[in-house]
C-alpha cells in the first residue's frame, strides 16, 4: 500500500505541487500565474478555483491521480496563532482565513485547494508548521513598552525540518533536546527548541540584517526616520522589507554577486558580509541564554546556508555553544511531506484547531 500524499505551496505568482509516496519525492511542479491573469482577482481567496483546477490538471498531465491519496499537505499561512505540528484544515479554519487572517497572503489560499481536492476523497487535508507557530514563553515575550510584546513568526516550517531531521540522523529524540537553529534564506529568523517546542524565536523584523530585510534597527534612529516627511508607512515597511540588508547596502540581495565583490578586493562588501554573520551568530546566543547556554546543536539551514564562506564567518562565533550542522536549502516540500507522513503513519496526532 502506498502512502501518496499531494502537497500544495502557492506563492504570489506560482503554485508549487508535489507529489509523494512515503518520504519520497514522485514529482514537482511549479505552476505559473501570469500577472495579467492574477489581476482579475479582487481577494487572494478569489484565486481557490482556479488554482484547483490547475493542480488537478497539472497531476493528470504527469501521468499520476489523486484518487490513492491518503492525505493532502497544504502550505500553513499566517491564518492564525498555531502551535507546532500538524492541523487539519476545517470549514471554520478557512473561513478565518477568507475573513479574519494574522495577514493576508495567498498562501493561505493552500488549505481551501487541499480541502476541496480531499473532500471528495473521503481524506483529510492538513497544513503543518506555519509561519505564525507562536509556542514562546511568557519570560522572552516581554519588552519596555506595555502596549507591546513579542511573538513568533518565522520560517517554522524549515527551521523545525531541520531541527527534527537533525536529531534523526543522531538517534536523538527530537523531544528531549535543545537546539537553536538560524534560516538565513532573503530573511533570516531564528528560534530556540527546546524538548518539541520553539520556546523563543527571532523574527526578520528585530534579528540580523539579511539579503532583503533590514533586521533590527537602532530605535531612536528608525523613529526619526519615520517621521522625517520622506517616507510614509508604506514606504517604510518596503525599506525594511524588500530594500534593506545587502540590497540597501551593496546593491544586490545576491550573496554569491557579494562574494565575488569580496574576491575582487572589495573591502566594505567584506566587511558587510562579516556583519551579517556577527548579527547571525549574536542571534544564536541570545537564543542560548533563554536555557542558560545548555544547547545540544547549533543548525544553519536555508539558501544562504549553501555558501561556505558565510557559514566559515558563523561557524568560530557558535562553537562554544555546541556542534554545528550544516543542512542547507528551503526544504518547504519535503518537509510539509514528511511532516503529514508523520500524521498518517500515527506517529504524531493533528490538532484542530479552535480558535
Amino acid at each position: 500500500m502506498s502512502d501518496k500524499i499531494l502537497v500544495i505551496n502557492p506563492g504570489s505568482t506560482s503554485t508549487k505541487i508535489a507529489m509523494y509516496d512515503g518520504e519520497k519525492r514522485l514529482w514537482q511542479e511549479n505552476i505559473e500565474h501570469p500577472l495579467e491573469e492574477l489581476k482579475q482577482y479582487n481577494a487572494v481567496y478569489d484565486q481557490l478555483d482556479m488554482r484547483r483546477e490547475l493542480v488537478l490538471k497539472t497531476v493528470a498531465a504527469k501521468g499520476d491521480t489523486v484518487s490513492d491519496l491518503v492525505a493532502v499537505a497544504a502550505r500553513g499561512g499566517p491564518v492564525a496563532t498555531f502551535e507546532s505540528g500538524g492541523y487539519e484544515v476545517t470549514d471554520s479554519l478557512i473561513e478565518l482565513a477568507k475573513t479574519n487572517p494574522v495577514s493576508q497572503h495567498v498562501s493561505n489560499v493552500a488549505m481551501g485547494i487541499g480541502k476541496a481536492i480531499a473532500d471528495p476523497l473521503g481524506i483529510k487535508c492538513y497544513i503543518y508548521d506555519g509561519v505564525t507557530v507562536d509556542e514562546m514563553i511568557p519570560v522572552t515575550r516581554i519588552v519596555g513598552l506595555k502596549d507591546m510584546d513579542r511573538h513568533g513568526q518565522g520560517h517554522n516550517l524549515n527551521m523545525r525540518a531541520a531541527a527534527i531531521n537533525h536529531c534523526r540522523e543522531k538517534g536523538w529524540s527530537y523531544y528531549e533536546k535543545n537546539l537553536v537553529v538560524a534560516h538565513l534564506g532573503g530573511g533570516i529568523t531564528l528560534s530556540l527548541h527546546s524538548n518539541g517546542r520553539i520556546i523563543d524565536m527571532i523574527s526578520d523584523d528585530e534579528g540580523p540584517f539579511s539579503p532583503e530585510r533590514s533586521g533590527g534597527l537602532p530605535g531612536f534612529q528608525l523613529i526619526r526616520a519615520c517621521f522625517s516627511g520622506k517616507f510614509n508607512q508604506v514606504d517604510m515597511f518596503k525599506q525594511v522589507q524588500r530594500a534593506g540588508g545587502l540590497i540597501s547596502l551593496l546593491g544586490t540581495p545576491d550573496t554569491r554577486k557579494v562574494e565575488k565583490m569580496i574576491e575582487e578586493g572589495d573591502e566594505f562588501a567584506k566587511l558587510v558580509y562579516d556583519a551579517m554573520a556577527l548579527a547571525v551568530a549574536k542571534n544564536l546566543v541570545k537564543l542560548a541564554a533563554t536555557v542558560n547556554g545548555e544547547i545540544d546543536a547549533v543548525i544553519l539551514t536555508g539558501g544562504v546556508a549553501n555558501s561556505k564562506l558565510f557559514v566559515e564567518l558563523v561557524a568560530p562565533r557558535v562553537k562554544f555553544l555546541g556542534p554545528l550542522a550544516v543542512i542547507a536549502g528551503e526544504n518547504e516540500m519535503d518537509a510539509l511531506a514528511q511532516g503529514i507522513l508523520r500524521i498518517v503513519k500515527g506517529q504524531e496526532k493533528a490538532r484542530v484547531f479552535k480558535g
